[in-house]
């Protein structure tokens, strides 16, 4: 047999054992005997069989192999890898540290020699070190195929595969800091912030200077809203790094989310000067220039944006979402000329619909803007797949668990605090009008849409845990009242940021807390809370005409907004029943007929002196952060009460869902059924 021939077939019985190694150890021991007598001291043949006694339990049998090996082949950076591994694990830590450190030496792009390494550092109490190694892990972790696989497959969105990967390489590698970080963004996809909290959280007590997954952590604790903690993060990201883009753009987000806008705004121009062809700062700072009250500059911000990206539709939707601006007919041809494009994409497209609407909606051509409305909302609802029948069961649940007795067997519990104002109801039936009014008085501190209520009923939902039906609604069932005490102080901490002023009073004008008025009733009994309500084919067809960036999945289908205020109105008066005179009604259309009779009985309700402000509430220059931000900043106008008849002839589905409710209604005149 010739040498190549030799060598061939060498190569063969080689290949063979390292597939047996993985799924039968003891046969690739036997397989690689026969080779090491073939070719005595073969040194890959010597490392494959200290690996498969590892493998087997074997350590000191892989050690009397890979201790001569690595003095015989000391630049061999893989054989001190497993010499590392193999002495961790026999508990010879210093050795073992000394050895990873060899192999990191010689070939840095190890992934996991840093990674093992980083835990001998650890257990030695050397966390500066460890701290660096596990920093170091990542930066090579593209160097591992099992990493890129997982890695590809959450690019893709293949979050079930991603998943499995991860969990199987924490199974073989639970400090696998890329991988805890990677698994945290699964968590976070598939809604599970809590998960990803506590991942990230970990990732970073092995990993301090993992900039990348602190950054992810202050990003999941913004997102779970908790700005406070976030703030904390992204100022340790800053001390490290002053100039980092990421870090610095998360701050000024955050900050929108805490009502400090002109330290927003300052960030974005900062960043903007150095990245002045970046489209989407250009809109974030236009959000931010609208909701602080800075109009003009906020359409030149969203217009440089689309020089730059013509196609963009968020922004094309942030113009008409102004409400008080036109757009010129150049404008809506250069729209229009967007929506011909066969490869425009989806999310631009619906915003694109959404915005010749209202722009063909402002030129009188009800009709065309009609079909424009009606496509961005299809485009929409095949995105949320929203559900009306679960809307109302959790609506018909809750009617039967919060009755009389059901809130008099817990009278006096939850916090006294009467500093908070809820104001809920549907979207666009005058709860920013409201909010405009009450927070132009002294005593009254206008903030935002707040989303503690919901984080606090989210909290509730993962103590119930997944048994029962409604386990939000089963978990407050049974707490106490020093437990409702607690949600209430709960509020009042999380909500704190958010009040910039030394009013007693605050608004929280978040109104799908209309679901809520139970569990605020119950943790914060002393607390007001206002229902805005409309007219529902006005305010049915003004929600449908409505891009929401988040949280309004049954706005995007006339018959889902028909049942939506349908349950809305029964639950409403279920709370009028069981609770009467706890909840204070504001009838968009009585506001607008009578402001004065209106905003006096409003603020009785409040326990708040009349003050001729709040009739100028116009003249309020506070920040405003919904659809309805420019026209709060105008004196109310009877000209848009019936501005929806316009519509009338392709409102019947709503009509229809609304049933008897649209007779119902308060403030109901004849001729409006």
């Amino acid at each position: 047999m010739t040498e190549a021939a030799v060598a061939g077939t060498l190569e063969q019985a080689m290949a063979r054992a390292a597939r047996l190694l993985e799924r039968e150890p003891a046969l690739a021991i036997e397989q690689l005997a026969e080779i090491l007598q073939a070719a005595p001291g073969h040194p890959t043949a010597l490392r494959l069989l200290a690996a498969a006694h590892s493998l087997q339990g074997n350590l000191s049998g892989a050690l009397a192999i890979l201790v001569p090996l690595a003095q015989a082949c000391p630049d061999w950076a893989l054989v001190q890898h497993d010499l590392g591994l193999a002495l961790q694990r026999c508990g010879r830590g210093a050795e073992a540290i000394e050895a990873l450190r060899r192999a990191v030496a010689l070939q840095p792009d190890l992934p996991q020699a840093w990674r093992a390494l980083g835990d001998g550092l650890l257990a030695a109490g050397e966390l500066a070190a460890a701290d660096a190694a596990y920093v170091s892990h990542v930066c090579h972790a593209t160097r591992d195929p099992q990493l890129m696989a997982a890695a590809v497959a959450l690019a893709e969105n293949r979050i079930p595969e991603a998943e499995a990967r991860l969990r199987e390489q924490l199974k073989q590698a639970p400090t696998d800091v890329a991988a805890i970080r990677m698994f945290a963004e699964v968590a976070a996809r598939l809604g599970r912030n809590e998960d990803a909290l506590h991942l990230l959280e970990r990732c970073l007590e092995l990993a301090p200077g993992f900039h990348e997954a602190r950054r992810n952590y202050a990003l999941v604790l913004h997102r779970a809203n908790r700005p406070e903690p976030a703030l904390t993060e992204i100022e340790r990201l800053l001390a490290a790094d002053p100039e980092d883009a990421g870090s610095r753009n998360l701050k000024a987000a955050v900050l929108c989310r805490t009502g400090d806008y002109e330290q927003a705004i300052g960030i974005y121009a900062a960043l903007l000067e150095r990245h002045p062809d970046n489209p989407k700062l250009w809109v974030s700072q236009g959000h931010a220039l609208k909701t602080a009250g800075h109009t003009g500059r906020a359409i030149a911000a969203y217009r440089r944006s689309l020089e730059l990206e013509p196609s963009f539709g968020e922004v094309w939707w942030s113009l008409a979402n102004l409400k008080t601006f036109r757009f010129g007919a150049d404008e809506l041809a250069a729209m229009r000329g967007q929506l011909a494009r066969a490869d425009l994409g989806e999310d631009d497209r619906l915003h694109l619909e959404f915005a010749v609407g209202k722009a063909l909606e402002d030129a009188g051509e009800y009709e065309p803007s009609f079909r424009h409305y009606a496509r961005g909302n299809a485009i929409r609802h095949a995105q949320l797949g929203y559900d009306a029948d679960d809307t109302s069961a959790r609506v018909h649940h809750i009617r039967a668990q919060y009755t009389r007795e059901f809130f008099a067997a817990r009278a006096g519990a939850g916090s006294t605090a009467p500093d908070p104002i809820f104001v809920v109801g549907l979207p666009r039936a005058g709860s920013t009008l409201i909010e405009q009014i009450l927070s132009s008085h002294s005593l009254v501190e206008g903030t935002m849409e707040l989303p503690e209520v919901t984080s606090i009923a989210r909290l509730l939902r993962e103590q119930g845990g997944a048994d029962g039906a409604m386990p939000y609604h089963d978990a407050l069932a049974a707490l106490d009242a020093d437990a409702l005490r607690a949600l209430g102080e709960r509020y009042l901490a999380h909500t704190r940021i958010q009040r910039k002023t030394s009013a007693p009073l605050f608004i929280d004008k978040m109104p799908n807390n209309f679901m809520h008025v139970g569990l605020i009733h119950l943790m914060l009994p002393n607390a007001k809370i206002i229902d805005a309500r409309r007219h529902p084919l006005a305010c049915g067809f003004s929600v449908f005409k409505q891009h929401f960036a988040r949280g309004q999945g049954f706005s995007y289908g006339l018959e889902d907004i028909g049942r939506y205020y349908r349950d809305y109105m029964a639950l409403m008066a279920h709370f009028d029943a069981v609770l009467p005179g706890r909840v204070h009604r504001v009838v968009y259309e009585r506001m607008v007929e009578d402001t004065e009779g209106e905003v006096r009985r409003l603020l009785d309700y409040c326990g708040l002196p009349f003050e001729a402000a709040c009739l100028r509430f116009f003249e309020n220059t506070r920040p405003v952060r919904t659809a309805s931000s420019e026209q709060v900043r105008q004196p109310i106008y009877r000209e848009g009460l019936d501005h929806w008849r316009h519509y009338a002839a392709w409102l019947e589905p709503l009509a229809s869902a609304l049933g008897p409710a649209l007779a119902s209604w308060p403030g109901a005149a004849e001729g409006d059924q």
